[in-house]
């Protein structure tokens, strides 16, 4: 499994397919695995590139090192696309990775052909704040069942809960064993990286084309964050995609393909040419 030592961290990483090279940077409690459904579909046509950022999945863990901020990501995402020669790009991430997505087009957006965010706040919000609380405290218990009952009920859409109760209840026992006390650990740390995340006022320096795509019954980003992010970045298309939740790749995983696929074939094509205003 490759591995390379970016700040004297061992971060994983993988690359599947040719062509354009497409970054995914992942949620929160995301890792690489999570793309697994995606893999095939978008490696079709371009290079894919993901990775688990430090305190995540396979990559090395925080340990006993002082706080960092979403900063620290984008130094090691910079350094690791230097190393496997990863000059310019698409750069997608969702929710905390949509946060780390958007910091890094504002510390490098020469590098980028586009950017593409899912599911994201425009800043750390008081209910968000609220919110990390909350989770920290479930995280801080290394209970799996109470951390599985804590995120799910913020996560989906209704619809969601009532086709799929029984698959609720079976991840309800996995996560009874699956994580170990070093994951949780690293949650905690991940949750306190965006306490400062801000950047609404400097949103109106991205330039290049970008989608913002949100999801109608997102509670924990909902609708009005995404709007928020449209209004500021010049270049900006904002679509909302009705009946799905905080998770819409797996609520509505068709709807998010065809809308990340659909914007990419676009912006290859016609980026010097089209402006992106006001598409929704």
């Amino acid at each position: 499994m490759p591995k390379i030592l970016c700040k004297n961290k061992n971060i994983y990483y993988e690359i599947h397919g040719e062509g354009e090279p497409l970054v995914m940077v992942n949620g929160i409690m995301m890792s690489c695995d999570s793309w697994l459904p995606f893999k095939e579909t978008l490696a079709s046509k371009y290079k894919l590139v993901i990775f688990d950022m430090v305190d995540q999945g396979r990559s090395d863990k925080m340990t006993d090192d002082p706080p960092y901020s979403q900063d620290y990501h984008v130094e090691i995402m910079k350094e690791l696309f230097d190393q496997i020669g990863l000059k310019k790009f698409h750069l997608f991430g969702i929710s905390y990775g949509g946060e780390v997505a958007i910091k890094f087009a504002l510390a490098h957006q020469h590098r980028l052909h586009s950017l593409m965010i899912c599911n994201t706040p425009f800043k750390t919000t008081g209910m968000l704040r609220y919110c990390a609380q909350r989770w920290e405290d479930v995280f801080a218990s290394y209970d799996g069942t109470s951390f599985f009952r804590e995120i799910s009920q913020s996560i989906y859409a209704e619809e969601f809960y009532d086709k799929h109760a029984d698959w609720l209840l079976e991840k309800e026992q996995f996560f009874k064993q699956a994580l170990p006390k070093e994951w949780y650990d690293g949650m905690v740390r991940m949750l306190h990286s965006g306490d400062n995340y801000d950047p609404e006022g400097d949103l109106h320096k991205i330039k290049v084309p970008t989608l913002v795509i949100g999801s109608s019954e997102d509670r924990l980003t909902p609708p009005s964050y995404q709007r928020q992010i449209a209004k500021h970045i010049p270049n900006s298309s904002l679509v909302i995609v009705e009946g799905a939740g905080h998770v819409l790749p797996y609520e509505k995983p068709y709807a998010f393909t065809t809308q990340l696929m659909g914007f990419l074939e676009v912006s290859r094509h016609t980026i010097s040419t089209v402006s992106f205003e006001g598409l929704t």
